[in-house]
């Protein structure tokens, strides 16, 4: 007679060894990659990959701003359509730089720069579609939310010119993307307006996060002469370490 495990028992093991969700992000990477191999294949430049995200972004903001009363529903969904037909872009630039040895510091740079407009024409479009309707209000939250998404990508920016990382606070532009999509797509039931909302206030948390972090990193150092050049990140990680009292360490 077979003595049953208690320990099964208590840790009974899944019927499926992967989940339906796993299977999908499974798939889901499995088509990326598919992509990222065809691309690779004909040699095209990762910028211009970037680039061409950037375009389709202002395609997503025309949709935006030419929406009104009568096709506001019809319109915003394309445009959260069509944002994520460029995220696929956003996704597969950098891949396929990695697997044709295309990896540049240029390219580093104007992967972010381009963000930053992608960023900017998005809001732009909701800008004009508020402006049209004559809610200025909207107006005014979504130049606020435009304004602190590129004091996010600031921050940290100019925090990792003086520290060398600064990967605090949550409202990365991935975050942000992915709550404007949600917005356009459910904004048959109201959903942008709120998503505005959870993005002005999510992203200035975030700015101040980073603001309060990069004193906190900051604050040992004693205060620079006239002409006396800003420490590098290495010798602010060394000071703070240290405790010592001057950046020139």
């Amino acid at each position: 007679m077979a003595v049953p495990n208690p320990q099964n028992e208590r840790n009974p093991q899944p019927r499926h060894s992967h989940s339906w969700t796993l299977a999908f992000g499974k798939a889901c990477g499995v088509l990326l990659q598919a992509i990222v191999n065809g691309l690779a294949l004909t040699r095209i430049s990762p910028n211009v990959l970037t680039f061409i995200g950037l375009v389709i972004n202002i395609g997503a903001a025309v949709l935006f701003g030419f929406a009104n009363e009568q096709n506001y529903v019809r319109m915003f969904l394309y445009a959260g359509l069509v944002i994520i037909g460029a995220g696929i872009f956003d996704m597969v630039d950098g891949r396929v730089a990695r697997q044709t040895k295309q990896i540049t510091v240029f390219g580093a740079f104007f992967d972010s720069v381009i963000d930053r407009y992608s960023d900017v024409v998005l809001f732009f479009g909701l800008i004009v579609f508020y402006a049209r309707g004559n809610r200025y209000f909207y107006v005014d939250l979504s130049a606020f939310v435009m304004v602190t998404s590129l004091m996010v990508s600031y921050t940290r920016a100019r925090a990792e010119a003086l520290i060398g990382k600064c990967k605090v606070g949550f409202m990365e532009r991935p975050e942000r993307i992915v709550l404007i999509i949600l917005g356009a797509l459910f904004d048959r039931w109201g959903a942008m307006a709120p998503v505005l909302w959870v993005l002005a206030v999510l992203s200035t948390i975030t700015v101040i996060h980073r603001i309060r972090y990069t004193y906190d990193m900051t604050k040992h150092l004693a205060p620079l002469s006239p002409g006396e050049p800003m420490p590098t990140p290495s010798q602010i990680s060394l000071a703070r370490s240290s405790n010592l009292p001057s950046p020139n360490v």
